[in-house]
């Protein structure tokens, strides 16, 4: 079964989400954010502070509000309703980023297989990759391999990686991480669900690809032998972060690219290995 059309259509205020075949977007209708950048130039920083100060706020309070909902929503009524609730967390998450003048959106150049395990892997330019990845592809149940100070302390986003079925990496301790990889693929495998996995290990602060480690992939196409790998190509979410924590990038365009996938039996591993990178990479711009 293949997913061929994507038709939803979702309207707040001004703000208009919808997805379709090939493409979706989150964007405020007759805002040009790309414009509006290129004209303030140096203006940018400036302009930004003030409205950093209402995202910054809107995040803290979302993550807060949604940890508890998080907590009710897993121990009274299990993992659909945890699911729905860290989609609609991650919903709220990109929507805050209007006030930035910064939207998203997610192109697709391929159906994807349904009822098969995935393994989407990206490059990694900061944390607006997961929320992205975790929104715009949530239909297929995305699951992280995440460092594991992340496991730790964040409201929201601690309480989703230790229950929603991703994995924690320490990568002090590569003897650790074997096992972790291991359980993620099997999990894939037996529910046909989605991996993420960034190879660079590390976000790029620039845009400019790292160098991709081709261990972490081996292993969950290893044990994941009937999944897809789908490259994704993420540009320009790094520049929500371009000062630092603070203040936000203003009038930026997040574009998330979602390749063709290739069958894990299709070939060997490293021709697989190699294509993924290649692709990703050639569409970083």
């Amino acid at each position: 079964m293949i997913i061929s059309n994507f038709n939803f259509r979702y309207k707040i205020s001004n703000l208009t989400f919808f997805i379709r075949k090939n493409k979706a977007h989150l964007f405020v209708k007759n805002i040009n954010f790309s414009n509006f950048a290129e004209n303030f130039g140096p203006m940018q920083k400036i302009i930004s502070f003030p409205l950093s100060l209402i995202t910054g706020f809107l995040f803290l309070v979302i993550i807060c509000v949604f940890h508890l909902f998080q907590y009710i929503s897993f121990n009274i009524f299990g993992y659909s309703a945890h699911k729905k609730c860290v989609d609609i967390l991650n919903l709220f998450l990109l929507r805050i980023l209007i006030i930035n003048l910064t939207s998203a959106e997610i192109e697709f150049t391929a159906e994807l297989p349904e009822d098969k395990p995935l393994i989407f892997v990206a490059n990694h330019q900061g944390l607006y990759d997961i929320i992205g990845i975790s929104w715009f592809l949530r239909h297929f149940h995305p699951k992280f391999v995440s460092k594991v100070e992340l496991g730790k302390w964040i409201p929201s986003v601690s309480y989703n990686l230790n229950h929603g079925g991703s994995v924690l990496i320490d990568r002090k301790d590569p003897k650790q991480a074997l096992p972790a990889l291991k359980k993620l693929a099997e999990y894939i495998e037996s529910t046909n669900r989605a991996a993420v996995i960034f190879p660079e290990g590390t976000r790029s602060r620039d845009g400019k690809p790292g160098t991709f480690a081709s261990n972490g992939l081996k292993i969950l196409c290893k044990y994941a032998p009937n999944a897809w790998v789908v490259p994704v190509t993420i540009n320009n979410s790094w520049k929500v972060f371009r000062y630092g924590t603070f203040p936000l990038g203003v009038g930026n365009r997040l574009k998330f690219k979602v390749h063709a996938p290739m069958a894990v039996n299709s070939c060997d591993y490293n021709t697989l290995f190699e294509q993924t990178e290649k692709v990703i990479v050639e569409h970083i711009v």
